[in-house]
Parts: structure tokens; sequence; C-alpha cells
């Protein structure tokens, strides 16, 4: 089975719901941590956070959204703004991608780079976002948002929070805010493995890194990842990020992700040595 593919996806969902986790949207975390009762932090239960970043390829992420759906599974799919220009027009249909993935019960929100976008503008930015906020929206009422790491631009999405506060438009939730990665462990599909921080601009959390590491909680395959699972080497609380663009049955699809990432690894490393 080729890893990266759509059935070790949902073979992965299953050796984990086999082994007891919960797997939950990342609104389901923040509303149980924000509000009353604390249902998921400091708990023993085991759970999984599935979020996906919806960097292209929106139907791809139908395709997951169909799985998890096949398997009680809530997720949480983060979209970029159709301007951005990484849905081209022969991709798909955006909106009805994301009906889709409503109407399976998972959380949209936005993947927001509105700094990338404004060119470091804050005020521009931030009028930015809410137009966009405004739009996601009309489809789901949105309540968590994640930044696009945007690994080629200057600018730091995060910095838009600077001056304004998410919260205050009704937000409840910032991954790389508002998890306690001190009790959640952070895995990554970037680069095209699961140990991708080391290529990552900004897609990853250095402060636990460290910790992570010398605990062993570190795999480069899904099988890797699978095996540990199996036998229960995996903390009791993970969120998940995955890009449903390289996760595809088609030979054609695979290949093409597999090549364009290799390239794309090879630019972030000298974007890091910078």
């Amino acid at each position: 089975m080729k890893d990266f593919s759509l059935d070790i996806y949902r073979e992965l969902l299953e050796k984990l719901q086999q082994k007891g986790y919960e797997l939950i949207s990342y609104q389901d975390y923040c509303r149980n941590t924000d509000g009353i009762p604390t249902r998921y932090r400091d708990s023993e239960r085991r759970f999984v956070i599935l979020r996906h970043d919806v960097d292209k390829l929106p139907e791809n992420s139908v395709k997951t959204a169909q799985i998890e759906k096949s398997l009680n599974a809530r997720a949480s799919y983060y979209f970029r703004t159709g301007e951005s220009g990484c849905y081209a027009k022969s991709e798909t249909r955006l909106p009805d991608a994301i009906r889709t993935i409503v109407r399976l019960g998972h959380e949209i929100g936005y993947h927001y780079e509105d700094m990338s976008l404004a060119d470091g503008d804050v005020e521009k930015a931030y009028a930015h976002f809410l137009t966009w906020l405004g739009y996601f929206r009309q489809y789901y009422a949105v309540e968590t948002i994640c930044m696009h790491g945007a690994p080629t631009s200057k600018w730091d999405g995060k910095d838009l929070w600077r001056k304004y506060d998410y919260k205050a438009l009704g937000i409840i939730g910032e991954p790389y805010f508002d998890t306690d990665f001190s009790d959640v462990l952070y895995l990554t599909d970037t680069g095209r493995c699961w140990d991708g921080y080391k290529v990552s601009v900004r897609d990853k959390i250095p402060q636990h890194q460290d910790e992570w590491t010398a605990k062993g909680w570190v795999w480069h395959t899904t099988k890797e990842l699978l095996k540990a699972i199996e036998e229960d080497r995996l903390p009791k609380h993970v969120m998940i990020t995955t890009h449903p663009q390289r996760w595809t049955n088609d030979r054609a699809g695979w290949l093409k992700e597999l090549l364009a990432q290799k390239a794309k690894n090879i630019v972030k490393r000298i974007i890091i040595r910078r």
C-alpha cells in the first residue's frame, strides 16, 4: 500500500479508533476547553484532532471527508481564498467542495494568509481577513481559523494578531495560539512525511519539538506511524494535520505531488538556512 494514498489514510484512522482514540475537529477541542465542561483539556480520554489545510485541489478534501464520515469521525478543513491563486478553475468549484464537506458533518474555517496578500499592510490585511471570514461564514458558522504558512513569503500571517484580536470576531481558536502543546503532540505531513518540521518554515512547534524528539515521538512514514499506534507508543492527545492534495489513489496525481514536494523541500531548506 502506497504512502499518502487514500487507502493508507483510512487505515490510519481505523487504527486510531481501534486503539480508543476519539477523532474530533479543532472546533470540538476549543469549545470544550474555553467553555464548560472542560471535556478535553487535562483529560484521560484519548483523542486526535483532525486538521486539514486545503492548500489546493479541494476535490481531494471531499474524498478524505467522505472517508471520515464513513468512520463517524469529525475533522476541520481550512480553506484559502480563491484569489490566492491556489485553486485553478480546472480543479474544482470551491463552493461545491465547501458545501459537500459541511454536509458531511465537518467543520470548515479560514486558512488565512492576509499579511502576505496585503504585502505586510496590517490595516489592509485585516480588512481582507474580514471580507473572507464573511465569505466562509456564508457556508458555515466559522469559529476557528488557521494560518497558512506561506513559506516563500517574508510575512508571517500570525503577526496580524499583534494589533487585532480575532476572538472579538467570535473566533474561539487558532491552532498556533490556542492549543496546549504541552499536552497535545503535533504531527503534520508537511514536506510529505511526518518529520517534515525539519524543512518547514512556519508549520512547526519549535518550543516543544526537542521534547517530543527525546521521547521518540518522531516518525517519517505513515507505516512507521501505524506501527507506533499499534504498539501504543503514541501519547493520549494528538493533533494530526494533513494537506489532502497529497493523499490520493490516482497514480498520476500521486506522482505529480511527490515530485512537486521534493522540489518544494529543496526551496524550504534554502529558506531555512538563510
